[in-house]
């Protein structure tokens, strides 16, 4: 099997082909992918709307002086197993509950489902470690070796839920980040022309969502806590925290300092979207500058034999003709 793999790839019929056939299919992702685009947005800005309903039955309920429940139901069986293993008590995790937040899964049942691959997932990894080291493999290893292996990978599952959100919060940070000067641009014109902030935030969040799903659902929900929340400072508070971002909380703490101090917000706004402009360009141009070092590998590896091929080939043709 390895034998005949090998031949393939040494086939220049076949890589010719396969190579075709992969452009072809990228080709095809990159004009389809666009016209989903509008149904995620759809589908992100409906699930804000029914968590600002969630907010104001909420708010209403704690003004009436009764207590309510508005947490999502997760999956039966995920809900039971979480239940009947205390997985709260053993493998929770108050970190998480930022994290998941952070990367846009928020109530109960994203939380009662990280909890349940919190368990899982290094069970299921230590099995398939089990499998292939005793069973499938002929490893010439001693036992310890083996055994070091399975607990290895044991201990990468039981990682994995935590590096799926690692990934899911720079993927969102980075929408958020490359979106936010725009935005304050935006809340900025719409102040400055008479709107409370109130309007403003909901006025940006559906102009921003063309560019960022992920602040637009932000904005909206930052209007609905200013709606409906007693303290206008929580609300700016718990946008830093779910976005985590350094210009972010800053413009936060400039807005609560407003506030309070009933400084202009135009020009508070103004003077943090110029900061967080000078923020992007600055990341670009530390990207810019670390960009000669990434390529130094590639290029020994890579370019220069190709190049010595290129200057010394005709020379080792004429060598071989003379001899």
């Amino acid at each position: 099997m390895f034998a005949f793999i090998v031949e393939k790839f040494h086939d220049a019929r076949f890589m010719t082909m396969l190579f075709a056939a992969i452009a072809a299919s990228a080709t095809v992702y990159s004009l389809i992918t666009p016209l989903f685009a509008g149904e995620a947005l759809t589908k992100r800005m409906k699930a804000v709307a029914s968590e600002r309903e969630r907010i104001r039955q909420r708010e209403r309920e704690r003004l009436r002086g009764e207590k309510v429940s508005l947490r999502q139901t997760p999956k039966q069986l995920v809900s039971r197993v979480v239940e009947d293993l205390n997985l709260g008590k053993w493998v929770a995790q108050e970190a998480a509950r930022e994290k998941l937040i952070m990367a846009g899964y928020r109530g109960q049942a994203p939380y009662i489902t990280f909890l349940f691959f919190r368990m899982v997932t290094p069970i299921v990894f230590l099995a398939a470690a089990i499998v292939y080291v005793f069973v499938l493999s002929k490893m010439q290893q001693p036992v310890q070796v083996k055994i070091g292996i399975c607990l290895g990978a044991a201990y990468l599952g039981l990682q994995a839920p935590m590096l799926f959100l690692q990934n899911a919060i720079s993927k969102r940070q980075l929408s958020i980040r490359r979106a936010f000067p725009d935005a304050l641009d935006l809340l900025l014109i719409c102040v400055e022309s008479g709107m409370s902030i109130e309007m403003a935030f909901r006025k940006v969040s559906v102009e921003i969502g063309i560019q960022s799903v992920a602040l637009a659902e932000e904005f909206t929900l930052t209007t609905a806590e200013l709606s409906y929340l007693q303290d206008r400072k929580t609300a700016y508070e718990n946008l830093a925290k779910r976005t985590g971002l350094e210009g972010v909380k800053s413009v936060c703490l400039a807005l609560q300092q407003s506030e309070r101090y009933g400084t202009p917000l135009g020009q508070a706004l103004r003077v943090m979207a110029q900061e967080n402009r000078d923020m992007r360009m600055t990341a670009a141009e530390k990207k810019a500058a670390a960009l000669p070092p990434k390529l130094t590998v590639p290029m020994i590896l890579f370019f220069l034999p190709v190049l010595f091929v290129v200057i010394l080939g005709p020379t080792g043709i004429k060598l071989s003709e003379l001899h």
